[in-house]
């Protein structure tokens, strides 16, 4: 709640609280520090303790919501709230199924009669973990699985050490700690086994006692329990731990729990040790930090394994750190809110009215329609119709094939990239000859330059770039790799684009090559973008100025165009271009679905728009030779509006008067060409790849369609993947045994 504060009034409704004496209910206001999130305590009169509370309660409800105006999401945590507050018309009712709270002791009996009116009356239903939304999902056309979010450097103040704390500073160690709720699903009978096993060990309890009586508690003289402890001073208590402990029991309330208490403990550097909870073994099982035991026993020695990683090497804090970076309040509530966004727009929708297709139905039927005449719709077809045997349609909106690498002749006649430069590269033996069965080669290594300061230098940065700016004259990798040295700057966990450079390069660096090329080709600050944007560009310590360095390095000879016009030329293809497919997918039947366009497009967009960035690009022939000393020049000024220019003569070798280059300028709008890559676009993505997985007969292939920022060798080299996965095409329905008459293989 306190990220959605930053853009809404949020209200946040606890139960009630009985007050002898005061007559007509009230309402106690306040307001959390740090977070703007408005608490609302009602206050009801002891005496009228179960007459009509929803009344009064309804009342006190509607007073707080006088003077608001459209544009309310009413949110549950417990169906129990229902009664009382379901005449407040709301834009969205989502249902947050945090726990199965019908499962936990002393819940009340009408709890499962109002969770069905919630669920009939819920728009979206988000669940606390994914054995809750397996149980949930029958129920419901709109459950989405919500597994534990932390405040990940909350947390991670443990790993330096904190403050001790005082209540726990003269407990001897080694210490094994627990923080949260002590009730029924505690597993109390193996706290008590563990203490009597390990009397050298402090096993340290932090949390309120509740449902269960003080009595129930296992009292030896190495238990702790340090009682409810603020949030705040939770990561001083991990910080004086040897191991976190999860000694849940296997019961019927903790039979669907997702605790958060497990990334908080990895977040704090704390080991693991749980008993079998299910989502516990699905999600973090295979941590090494991660104990799992299904016994007293297995426990105890679990405990003594955990306590030995803890001194070894961070390697599993590492890989426990991999985990934590795509687990984060904030990717929880972007997702969340782009599905609240999402169904709202869709109730408000006018559906437009389309005419009918004007192209005549065939009444043959294909064995697969590809979407998509680029990279990995021309592979998956051709592999599909020359391998596969399959009678294949390939369907582009585009008048032309390549996608963005088509390519053509100008007015100068040289042949331009009409997208914007593709340089083709690969390590890849098995891509590089699939390729070359389609086109010949022209060897060609890409060059790039830099204008800094007036200065073209070579990027990526080696040992000629640093010379050049600092006015130096290293002559070795180990001067150069010292003076870098000298100006990186340490940074743990490396998770965005400026950490990567920072940590390598230094600030200085990091600013003049990168900051302002990323802002501008990104549209967002390096800090915000995945470190795996920078971390494409290497950093050289020697003089090799060539931007790649794969094996095989080479442009095709005739030109992209030409190499996509033999990979279709097959009599099992035909081509339909310059058309959407969605106007013609039912007039022309087909067995399977190739897709290889944006994911969000295919399902409608149904939990909003995924973000790309697109590209605007200005062409240009020149009245001379030649422009530029190399094909591409790099802007990283912010100043200079468009990011690089490319000139063509370059990458085709060709020889005329003229010249050709374009002007590449990033934009928001437009075809989307790159995927931005961030924590919270991947959160949405993995929203439409669950969509995927699940959808019949129909493969999503290509950069758009697995929302992946992926080179064309990658793209190639997943469309072949692809087709292997499909079993050759054999798991897909047989060819019927009847001739096929072609459509043609021209634009429509």
């Amino acid at each position: 709640m306190t990220r959605f504060a930053a853009t809404h009034r949020v209200l946040f409704w606890e139960e009630p609280e009985y007050v002898p004496g005061i007559g007509n209910a009230r309402l106690r206001r306040s307001v959390c520090e740090g977070s703007g999130v408005e608490v609302l305590t009602p206050e009801i009169d002891d005496a009228s303790r179960g007459q009509d509370e929803d009344g009064q309660l309804a009342a006190l409800l509607d007073a707080a919501l006088v003077g608001t105006r459209a544009g309310i999401v009413r949110w549950y945590y417990t169906p129990m709230m229902l009664p009382f507050s379901k005449q407040v018309q709301a834009d969205c009712v989502v249902y947050d199924c945090m726990d199965e709270l019908s499962a936990f002791r002393g819940a009340p009996p009408e709890l499962l009669e109002r969770e069905r009116a919630l669920l009939e009356a819920a728009d979206l239903v988000f669940t606390g973990g994914t054995s809750l939304y397996e149980a949930k999902r029958d129920r419901h056309s709109n459950v989405h699985a919500f597994p534990s979010s932390i405040d990940v450097p909350h947390f991670a103040r443990a790993r330096n050490g904190g403050s001790e704390s005082a209540d726990q500073a003269a407990i001897p160690a080694p210490r094994l700690g627990f923080s949260g709720v002590i009730d029924e699903r505690m597993d109390l009978a193996l706290l008590a086994t563990i203490a009597d096993a390990r009397p050298d060990w402090s096993l340290v309890v932090i949390g309120p006692v509740v449902k269960i009586g003080e009595g129930e508690l296992p009292r030896r003289p190495n238990i702790h329990y340090l009682g409810s402890q603020p949030y705040a001073a939770l990561p001083d208590h991990m910080a004086g731990w040897d191991v976190a402990l999860m000694p849940f029991a296997i019961n019927e309330a903790t039979r669907f729990i997702s605790p958060t208490k497990t990334p908080e403990y990895l977040a704090a550097g704390c080991p693991v040790v749980s008993t079998a909870i299910t989502d516990v073994v699905r999600h973090y099982g295979s941590l090494s930090a991660v104990q799992i035991a299904e016994t007293p026993g297995a426990f105890v020695a679990a405990c003594e394994a955990a306590m030995q990683l803890r001194r070894e090497s961070g390697r599993w804090l590492e890989e426990a750190d991999a985990l934590l970076a795509r687990t984060s309040w904030n990717s929880t509530a972007f997702e969340m809110a782009a599905l609240i966004a999402a169904e709202i727009a869709a109730r408000r929708r006018i559906e437009p009215v389309v005419s009918p297709t004007t192209w005549p139905a065939s009444e043959d039927r294909y064995d697969v329609m590809v979407v998509g005449a680029g990279f990995a719709g021309a592979v998956m077809a051709e592999r599909l119709a020359a391998d596969g045997g399959k009678r294949v349609l390939v369907v582009d909106r585009r008048p032309h094939v390549g996608g963005n690498a088509y390519d053509r002749k100008d007015d100068a006649g040289i042949l331009i990239h009409q997208y914007g430069p593709h340089i083709f590269h690969t390590n890849s033996q098995e891509i590089f000859q699939y390729l070359s069965r389609f086109t010949e080669w022209r060897p060609y290594e890409h060059r790039v330059l830099a204008s800094v300061d007036g200065q073209l230098v070579p990027m990526p940065i080696n040992r000629t770039t640093l010379n050049a700016l600092y006015d130096l004259n290293m002559q070795s990798d180990e001067e150069v790799a010292a003076f870098l040295a000298a100006r990186a700057e340490p940074v743990v966990p490396i998770r965005t684009s400026a950490d990567v450079v920072v940590s390598q390069v230094g600030r200085e660096l990091y600013e003049t090559f990168f900051r302002g090329y990323t802002r501008k080709q990104w549209g967002r600050d390096p800090s915000e973008l995945d470190k795996s944007v920078t971390a494409r560009v290497p950093t050289r310590t020697g003089t090799d100025d060539r931007y790649f360095t794969d094996q095989f390095q080479a442009m095709p000879l005739e030109g992209y165009t030409r190499m996509f016009e033999r990979m279709l030329d097959h009599p099992n293809i035909d081509l339909l271009l310059g058309v959407d497919y969605r106007e013609i997918r039912d007039a022309y039947p087909h067995d399977h679905l190739v897709f290889t366009g944006p994911v969000d497009e295919y399902f409608g967009y149904r939990y909003g728009r995924l973000p790309y960035r697109s590209l605007q690009f200005e062409h240009r022939t020149l009245d001379k030779p030649w422009h530029q000393p190399v094909a591409v020049v790099n802007y990283p000024d912010e100043a200079v509006p468009y990011t690089r220019v490319t000139e063509y003569k370059y990458l085709t070798g060709q020889e005329a008067d003229r010249t050709s280059v374009t002007l590449e300028y990033p934009s928001s709008t437009g075809d989307p060409y790159y995927p931005i890559p961030c924590e919270e676009n991947q959160a949405l993505y993995k929203r439409y790849e669950a969509l995927a997985l699940a959808e019949p007969s129909v493969s999503f292939v290509g950069r758009l369609a697995t929302y992946r920022y992926y080179n064309m060798d990658q793209v190639v080299g997943q469309a072949l993947a692809t087709y292997r996965r499909l079993g050759g095409a054999r798991a897909m329905r047989q060819a019927p045994e009847h001739a096929v008459a072609p459509l043609g293989r021209t634009a429509a």
